[in-house]
C-alpha cells in the first residue's frame, strides 16, 4: 500500500521554477528553432510567397533538389565507441586559409529581396564565426561593402556574361578588395525552368499585384522594410524590369568553354574554384588544368532537373582528383550531419545556400547567427558520437551510403563491333556449348555436394547437327525458296 502525504512547501519549491520570459520576439522565435527546417518554417511565415519561393524552389519538377536531400538521409553512420571525445576540433585549412568549421556561406542572388539586411548580414555573421562568405555576381551589396562588413575571408562568385569586359571588371574589383578566392560558376549557360517564379510572376523588382498585396497583409514587417529602405538594385549591374529567367538568358554567355576558363584563371591572382561540376570526366579535365578546387553542385537543383546527385558523385571524384585539387560540395545540405558525412567521404569543405537564406528570412543577421550555431552544434555532436576528435579523423568507413536510386547497368554500345560479329555468322547459325558436367566437391561441413561446371569447348558434332537442322527449318530460307 502506497503511503501518501500532503506535499510540503519546501518540496514544491524546486518544481515551481518558471522559465524566464523572453520579451524580444525575434530572440524568442529564433531560440525556438532547433533545426534548419525550423528556421525554414519561420521564414515561410514571415516572407511573401514570391520571395520565399525564389529561395525554396528548384527547376521543373524539383526532382534534383529532392533527391539531393534524400541522399543525405539515406546514409548510415558507423560510430566507434570508448574514445575520448572531450574535445573536438572543427577547424582546418581550406584553399590556403583557415576556417573554423567545414562549411561556408554559398553565393546567393537577389538576397535583399528575401530580407532587407541581405548580404551584409551574412558577411558579418560569417566573420564572427570564422567562415568564408561568398558574394554572388547577382548580389545586392557591393564588393567593397561586403569586404567592409567581413574583414575575414571573402570569395567572389563569377558568372561569365556576354559582355566579357564587364565580367572581368568585377573580377578586378574583387581582387583589389582582397577577396582570396574566385568561384567560377559553369552550370548556367541558360536559365533553368524555375516554374514557381513563372507562376508567381517573379520579377525584379517584385511587382505589386492584387495577389501579392493579399499575400503581404500578414507579413507587414517585410513590406515595411522593403518600402522604407534603399530600392532593390544589383551592385554589379544595372536595374532590370523583366523576370529573373529573362535576365539570366539575356546576360549569361552560353559559349563559354574550357579555353575561356583557362583565360580567366590567368587573370585571377588568388585561388580559383570551379562550381557546378557534375561528372568525373570534367573533374579530371579541371584538375589537369591546375584549378585549386572544384565544387560538386547541381546549382541547388535550380538548373537541370534530374541532374546527378553531388553527394553520390563525391567518393568517385575524390578518388580520381582528390590528390590534385580540393573537392567541395553543395546542394541539399540541411543539417550538420550532412556536412560530417560529406567530409568523411572526402570533401574538403561544403557550402550552404538555402540554410543561410532560411536563417536570414527568419531573423536577419541574428537569424544567420542562429543558422551557423545550429549547424556547428550538430557537427560537433555528430563527431563526438562517431568517436572522432578532428575532421581529419573522419573517413569513408564512418559512412555507409544506402541504395535507393540505383543506376541500371547498360550493355556495351560499340555498334561497330556488334555489327561485325553479326556479319561473321549466318543469320540462322547458332553456336552452343556442351551441357554442363557435374563434379562432386567437399563442403566446409565435410559433406559431398554436386557442382555444375560448364565445358569450355563447343560440342562440334552436336552443334553442326543443330545448325543443319535449324537451317533447314529456318523461316527465312523457306520463304526465299518459295520465291524461286
Amino acid at each position: 500500500m502506497v503511503k501518501r502525504q500532503f506535499p510540503k512547501p519546501r518540496d514544491l519549491a524546486p518544481l515551481m521554477k518558471f522559465k524566464k520570459v523572453e520579451l524580444n520576439a525575434k530572440k524568442r522565435r529564433l531560440a525556438s528553432a532547433l533545426t534548419i527546417y525550423d528556421l525554414r518554417r519561420i521564414a515561410a511565415r514571415r516572407t511573401p510567397k514570391a520571395a520565399f519561393d525564389y529561395t525554396e524552389g528548384a527547376a521543373e519538377a524539383e526532382l534534383s533538389l529532392a533527391r539531393a536531400r534524400q541522399a543525405f538521409e539515406d546514409i548510415q553512420f558507423n560510430p566507434a565507441i570508448l574514445r575520448d571525445v572531450s574535445t573536438v576540433d572543427t577547424s582546418r585549412t581550406v584553399l590556403g586559409g583557415p576556417v573554423s568549421m567545414p562549411f561556408g556561406i554559398a553565393p546567393t542572388g537577389f538576397t535583399r529581396m528575401m530580407q532587407t539586411e541581405g548580404e551584409i548580414a551574412g558577411a558579418r555573421a560569417a566573420f564572427r564565426a570564422g567562415i568564408p562568405f561568398s558574394l554572388s555576381t547577382m548580389g545586392t551589396a557591393s564588393i567593397e561593402d561586403v569586404k567592409a562588413a567581413n574583414p575575414g575571408r571573402n570569395w567572389f562568385q563569377l558568372y561569365m556574361w556576354k559582355d566579357r569586359d564587364r565580367s572581368m571588371a568585377l573580377v578586378e574589383r574583387a581582387a583589389a578588395a582582397g577577396y582570396d578566392t574566385l568561384l567560377v560558376t559553369v552550370d548556367v549557360p541558360v536559365a533553368g525552368a524555375r516554374l514557381r517564379d513563372t507562376r508567381n510572376g517573379m520579377s525584379i523588382p517584385p511587382a505589386l499585384t492584387p495577389k501579392t498585396i493579399v499575400n503581404a497583409i500578414p507579413r507587414p514587417e517585410w513590406w515595411i522594410n522593403f518600402l522604407t529602405t534603399e530600392p532593390l538594385a544589383f551592385a554589379s549591374l544595372s536595374r532590370w524590369s523583366g523576370t529573373v529567367g529573362e535576365m539570366l538568358d539575356a546576360m549569361f554567355d552560353p559559349t563559354v568553354t574550357f579555353e575561356d576558363l583557362a583565360w580567366i584563371k590567368d587573370q585571377w591572382p588568388g585561388k580559383l574554384v570551379v562550381k557546378g561540376v557534375q561528372n568525373v570526366d570534367d573533374a579530371r579535365k579541371l584538375a589537369a588544368m591546375g584549378v585549386d578546387g572544384i565544387v560538386l553542385s547541381n546549382h541547388g537543383g535550380r538548373q537541370l532537373d534530374r541532374a546527378p546527385i553531388p553527394f553520390h558523385l563525391l567518393p568517385e571524384v575524390v578518388r580520381e582528383v582528390g590528390g590534385d585539387t580540393e573537392v567541395l560540395l553543395d546542394t541539399g545540405i540541411m543539417a550538420g550531419a550532412d556536412i560530417v558525412a560529406s567530409i568523411a567521404l572526402g570533401a574538403r569543405f561544403t557550402l550552404v545556400g538555402r540554410a543561410y537564406l532560411y536563417g536570414l528570412m527568419a531573423g536577419g543577421e541574428a537569424g544567420v547567427d542562429r543558422m551557423i550555431q545550429i549547424l556547428s552544434e550538430q557537427i560537433t555532436r555528430t563527431m563526438r558520437l562517431l568517436g572522432v576528435n578532428s575532421l581529419d579523423e573522419l573517413e569513408p568507413g564512418h559512412v555507409t551510403q544506402l541504395a535507393r536510386l540505383t543506376p541500371i547497368a547498360r550493355e556495351p554500345t560499340d555498334a561497330a563491333s556488334t555489327a561485325s560479329s553479326k556479319a561473321s555468322l549466318p543469320k540462322t547459325a547458332s553456336v552452343k556449348t556442351a551441357p554442363a558436367k557435374t563434379v562432386p566437391v567437399k563442403t566446409a561441413s565435410g559433406k559431398t555436394a554436386i557442382r555444375k561446371t560448364a565445358s569450355s569447348k563447343p560440342d562440334g558434332a552436336k552443334a553442326a547437327k543443330r545448325e543443319s537442322s535449324s537451317a533447314e527449318s529456318s523461316p527465312t530460307k523457306i520463304k526465299a525458296e518459295g520465291k524461286k
